[in-house]
């Protein structure tokens, strides 16, 4: 890997998002993405792999291998199988002593889904994948919460993935607290009855104040990264891995993190022309009028 600054994502915590950078000598650094702050780069050279970042550690990619231009992942074959075969999402680290969360989260209009986080990430999972809202089912270990899930999936049809353009779709205009509320109250008592370690209380937590809801707009486009392509503009908005950028001439672009990583981007002036290809998003098909 050449000894460039390079892109790694987005990252969230519990004090917000932030974009990753890696450099093969120098290390890791994060560039805390505030509401207002200056976003201002070219993309340059060939969008490498990022490797397999593990308990805090990072392996670097074996060869360096190019990664496709608009592919959402920026690891290669061989790194994604590295990352897979010791991993609770694909079902490859069974042995995992932490306690686990089993969530309902709620993306869009009757697209909920449940699934499963680490107990110590307080809540950061949800904001990684983009929900607008999610409460806590039940608390235990890995195959308790693994079997919850199973169920919820068998017995009321609750999906463990959510198609993207749908959770974008959802974020402008946004529906109302209250009304996604309403929906993770009723899917709670139902799940409720078929998880023996459910909680009493559907405490119901929204993310619009994290991700700035209220500043993203229903015309925005999706910027595209590649060789030479220049975005400069201030942060509007963070949901998910979506960063969303006010650009000088009055646009509002959406940058996908996951599509920046694998970059050098190289310090652009503040008041650049935005190069970058702006495609409208793919609107979401119109969600069943059911859930289940």
């Amino acid at each position: 890997m050449s000894g460039e600054w390079r892109c790694a994502g987005l990252r969230w915590s519990v004090s917000g998002p932030s974009l990753v950078w890696r450099h093969p000598g120098r290390g890791e650094r994060l560039s805390p993405l505030t509401a207002g702050r200056a976003l201002a780069f070219t993309a340059t050279g060939r969008r490498q792999c990022v490797g397999v970042r593990r308990g805090g550690r990072l392996t670097p990619c074996a060869v360096g291998a190019e990664v496709a231009e608009g592919a959402v992942s920026a690891q290669c074959a061989e790194c994604a199988r590295l990352d897979r075969a010791h991993s609770v999402a694909a079902d490859t680290m069974a042995d995992d002593p932490r306690p686990y969360d089993v969530y309902l989260a709620w993306f869009a209009p009757c697209l909920l889904k449940a699934g499963i986080t680490a107990a110590e990430r307080q809540g950061v999972r949800l904001l990684e994948q983009g929900a607008l809202s999610y409460a806590r089912l039940a608390h235990g270990p890995l195959m308790a919460a693994r079997r919850a899930e199973a169920v919820l999936a068998a017995a009321l049809g609750v999906p463990d993935r959510v198609p993207y353009a749908a959770k974008r779709a959802a974020r402008a205009p946004v529906v109302p607290p209250e009304q996604r509320a309403a929906e993770l109250h009723e899917l709670f008592a139902r799940a409720r009855s078929l998880v023996p370690e459910a909680g009493e209380r559907c405490e119901v937590v929204h993310h619009d104040e994290a991700f700035r809801l209220e500043a993203i707009r229903t015309d925005c486009g999706v910027a595209e990264p590649g060789p030479g392509r220049t975005v400069a503009g201030q942060v509007a908005a963070v949901a998910g891995p979506d960063v969303y950028v006010s650009l000088p001439d009055g646009r509002q672009v959406l940058l996908d993190a996951r599509q920046l990583a694998g970059w050098a981007l190289t310090a652009a002036a503040p008041d650049a022309e935005t190069t970058m290809q702006v495609r409208r998003p793919v609107r979401a098909a119109a969600a069943p009028e059911a859930l289940f």
